[in-house]
């Protein structure tokens, strides 16, 4: 068990998604943010799989064929774009599960989210580019709205090819002012 690692990694992550939502006027979101992560139903998983690097939900995914405390976790946090799926009509016309487009403060807190988390796990590896690769990777398979993932996209590559001043001018000025 790695009980103060990994308390202290879900520490430094929500400081750091506190501060970002706060340049954003984001307040509550900021204060918010992952409380969920203090549950026992998702610290005591995170605690056993504490990995340093990355997500424990990966490791525990790996071990069990899923993991407990993402389930819980992308079903209370709206920053989250698991948490915004429903059954509806697809491109094709088919019936399934869809994307549903997010309202857009909890896009720019889930930008927060991803800028945080690349900063914790990568550490003095951390480039501006990474939460838009990490987005491009994740692309293939999961299930997004195609304008909230279009928004999204927006922000890390402003983030990616301006830097971090520009990334949030635009989201604040651009982007929640609408």
């Amino acid at each position: 068990m790695h009980v103060w690692e990994h308390l202290h990694t879900v520490n430094r992550h929500r400081a750091l998604v506190r501060k970002y939502c706060f340049q954003l006027g984001l307040y509550w979101q900021g204060l918010t943010h992952d409380l969920s992560k203090y549950s026992p139903r998702e610290f005591w998983v995170g605690a056993k799989y504490f990995q340093g690097d990355r997500s424990p939900n990966d490791a525990e995914r790996r071990e069990r064929g899923y993991s407990s405390a993402w389930l819980h976790h992308k079903g209370r946090n709206r920053h989250h774009l698991e948490y915004w799926t429903d059954y509806g009509q697809k491109p094709d016309g088919s019936f399934g599960i869809v994307g549903v487009e997010m309202p857009v403060k909890y896009v720019a807190e889930m930008f927060c989210d991803r800028y945080a988390a690349s900063r914790v796990y990568r550490g003095d590896q951390f480039e501006n580019a990474d939460p838009w690769k990490f987005f491009q990777h994740s692309k293939t398979h999961t299930i997004l709205n195609d304008k909230t993932a279009a928004l999204l996209e927006s922000m890390l590559v402003k983030l990616r090819d301006e830097g971090e001043d520009a990334a949030f001018s635009y989201i604040r000025n651009e982007v929640l002012k609408k």
